[in-house]
């Protein structure tokens, strides 16, 4: 089979990558709608979740996804049609619906390519059903996700992303190898052939299930962003993360045009430019020491 690849780009790019539940919406997605929908008080519901999946060894995504389709008989039908329904009906944080486009624009501006991407617990279909998603702003989501039978309803899980496996995504990110099903991801890149260095990548997010990813990005010189919600400024989580040094920064979860997530987006992009142009120096200078150094040598 032959996936489709990205390469890398005479521009910079820049793949600014997201959680998705209290990161760019002030709750779980399954909580607004769903949980209620088959009669489950939202605590009661996780509750028996978690409880489902400590008694079996069971993955707790794996078990939330079975629980949904279980509750869901005699309700309706667990489809991809009804998933997106209840995702369009999912609240977005302040902002987030402008972010992406003006985001993207102002890296322009600075020759910078600005991606967007998801990488989340949470169910892909309610992703792709919430309005942003719908005007196509992200490269690719990663989530958790349903296999679905000739007549639509689910019947087994596709994906389930964790905490941990999170970090498989972006080195697909890293290397364009974004098919989750294309190998490629294992094979060497010379550094010279990288399409996304790891500094050249933000993960945002709200708690420890972030973690894996931030402390990768951190520890390759990219950005990490802990988000809290603007409308308790409860900061428990991300002064946790600052201690452990999970994080490099945090913000409310207010993606307005002028506020201080926004600001710190464009000084990342700034100085995205800035290292990319001294990078492509140092580089360039390299190649010609080498090339003269390989000179003299044939001359001697």
């Amino acid at each position: 089979m032959i996936f489709q690849r990205r390469y890398k780009e005479k521009q910079p790019v820049l793949a600014i990558c997201y959680d998705f539940d209290k990161t760019l919406s002030p709750d779980d997605m399954q909580a607004q709608g769903y949980i209620q929908s088959v009669g489950y008080d939202v605590e009661q519901f996780w509750h028996e979740s978690n409880q489902m999946a400590t008694k079996n060894d069971m993955d707790s995504n794996l078990a939330y996804m079975y629980k949904m389709v279980r509750e869901a008989r005699g309700n309706f039908v667990f489809s991809k049609k009804k998933l997106e329904e209840y995702g369009a009906g999912v609240d977005l944080f302040p902002g987030v619906a402008e972010w992406f486009d003006r985001i993207r624009r102002y890296g322009k501006e600075y020759n910078v390519i600005v991606e967007h991407y998801i990488i989340s617990s949470g169910l892909k279909e309610m992703i792709e059903g919430t309005e942003i998603a719908k005007k196509g702003v992200f490269e690719k989501i990663y989530a958790s996700s349903f296999f679905y039978d000739d007549r639509g309803v689910a019947v087994w899980p596709a994906q389930v992303i964790n905490y941990t496996n999170k970090t498989q995504f972006l080195f697909r990110i890293e290397k364009g190898v974004l098919d989750v099903n294309d190998p490629g991801v294992n094979d060497y890149f010379p550094p010279e052939n990288i399409r996304v260095p790891f500094r050249n990548m933000v993960y945002i997010g709200d708690s420890v299930t972030d973690i894996p990813c931030m402390k990768l990005v951190n520890t390759y010189g990219g950005h990490s962003i802990g988000v809290f919600n603007p409308a308790t400024s409860d900061k428990t989580k991300v002064f946790q993360m600052m201690r452990d040094n999970r994080i490099r920064y945090f913000a409310p979860a207010d993606y307005s045009e002028g506020t201080e997530l926004d600001r710190l987006m464009k000084a990342i992009i700034k100085k995205t430019a800035a290292f990319e142009l001294l990078q492509e120096k140092h580089i360039s200078d390299t190649m010609e020491t080498r090339e003269a150094s390989q000179r003299a040598q044939t001359v001697l």
